[in-house]
């Protein structure tokens, strides 16, 4: 069955996104990596945590050997020169044991609260600290069930730091969304425009989203992408001089620049959504496309 019209264009708008919401993620991911952002989200909170006995965590073995190993840079790729990089992530029992390590309590079975008290009053002031020593005042002298609460402690923090990491990633990609979709001018507005009044592009369109629905993955190559959105970028935004209106009046000038606005305002928000969410729908799409297809040959 042929595809409608409309429906191509919506497929010609969705590849464009996915496109550039490739190019976003990819240069997101080469900031996170550079800035090992992970890795500073998980060391702010354990700061917070644990104060200055953060440094005699790091120095514990089973905490060192979860510090990821990556390419020193980005030519280390040609000379397989890697080197340790910052935490970005511990396991919540490895920290609770570390936890329990660095503190002095670990095997402390059968003290009693002054005793556990004395123990923690040696720590630097921290909130993990604070915590136990509440607890303790208020009774919980076993020490299984002061591990339980600083597991659970510990586990929000560990979750307060992926959130922040998240956050700053989600800030990154809103940021390149916006200053991507500028640099091509791509005005979803002209963009649909362009799509209805050309078959061929919309060709163009239709067969960039069977290649990209072939691939299985939302994530390709960064130089297909480039080379895919070559495809259109002579029919896209500040490539293409017929999107601009030669003579113009104040009126319609400032009409002109409305809809240039609104249509770059709905493709960085489109762009932002990410390329997964865009191939996700592409797929859909590509689906239920072919389960119509098949069934019209099969009732024939």
């Amino acid at each position: 069955m042929a595809i409608p019209q409309i429906l191509e264009v919506a497929v010609g708008l969705i590849v464009v996104y996915y496109v550039l919401g490739a190019i976003v993620s990819f240069i997101t991911a080469r900031i996170v990596e550079i800035f090992e952002t992970r890795g500073a989200a998980l060391d702010k909170y354990l700061k917070i945590a644990l104060g200055d006995k953060v440094i005699d965590l790091k120095a514990l073995p089973q905490i060192k050997a979860q510090q990821p190993i990556r390419y020193k840079n980005w030519w280390s790729v040609l000379t397989a020169t890697t080197e340790v990089k910052k935490l970005e992530q511990i396991p919540a029992p490895v920290l609770v044991d570390a936890v329990f390590d660095i503190t002095g309590l670990s095997g402390k079975n059968g003290l009693d609260a002054e005793e556990l008290l004395s123990i923690l009053e040696q720590l630097p002031e921290s909130e993990s600290r604070q915590a136990m020593m509440k607890w303790i005042q208020q009774g919980v002298t076993d020490v299984n069930e002061l591990r339980n609460r600083t597991r659970d402690y510990l586990c929000g923090v560990l979750d307060q730091a992926s959130a922040t990491f998240k956050a700053n990633a989600r800030s990154f990609v809103i940021i390149l969304s916006i200053l991507i979709t500028l640099a091509f001018g791509t005005d979803t507005i002209q963009l649909a425009n362009d799509l209805w009044n050309s078959s061929e592009l919309r060709a163009m369109a239709a067969a960039q989203a069977s290649q990209v629905v072939q691939s299985q993955g939302a994530d390709v190559d960064i130089s297909n992408l480039v080379h895919a959105l070559g495809a259109f970028s002579v029919r896209l935004g500040w490539w293409n001089p017929q999107n601009f209106p030669q003579q113009l009046s104040a009126a319609e000038l400032s009409r002109f620049i409305l809809f240039k606005l609104v249509g770059l305002t709905i493709t960085a928000i489109a762009v932002s959504q990410g390329s997964s969410f865009w191939y996700d729908v592409l797929k859909k799409i590509s689906s239920r496309s072919g389960g119509d297809d098949g069934g019209k040959d099969a009732a024939g």
